[in-house]
């Protein structure tokens, strides 16, 4: 599979089905950190050394959810920060949330402390 946080990000605005189990599989293999919850949304937990890298971590998230105009569930806390997608429109999974938490990947290596 090529690399989803190359992909374009097309938020859905509702209207179409969320992604099935046989549709999450391979984008699921794609990004073993992440946990799929009950093929509902994906999240992941990032540890940072202290507070400020945590921040600077959301506050890039956010810049990147913003360009896409695809935004997370974002937690702060010392030294962690939980990211969860889904798609709110859909009540369920897209491909744009894979994208995102790809890109969400990537972001979380620049920003390595």
């Amino acid at each position: 599979m090529d690399d989803l946080a190359d992909r374009t990000c097309e938020p859905c605005h509702g209207g179409i089905p969320p992604l099935t189990a046989e549709q999450i599989a391979p984008l699921a293999r794609a990004l073993p950190d992440w946990e799929v919850i009950d093929g509902h949304h994906l999240t992941r937990r990032f540890s940072r050394p202290d507070f400020a890298s945590a921040l600077a971590l959301v506050n890039a998230i956010g810049a990147e959810a913003e360009a896409q105009g695809h935004h997370p569930d974002l937690e702060l806390g010392w030294g962690r920060v939980t990211v969860t997608w889904s798609t709110h429109a859909i009540d369920g999974l897209a491909e744009a949330d894979f994208v995102m938490a790809a890109r969400t990947d990537r972001l979380a290596q620049e920003c390595s402390p």
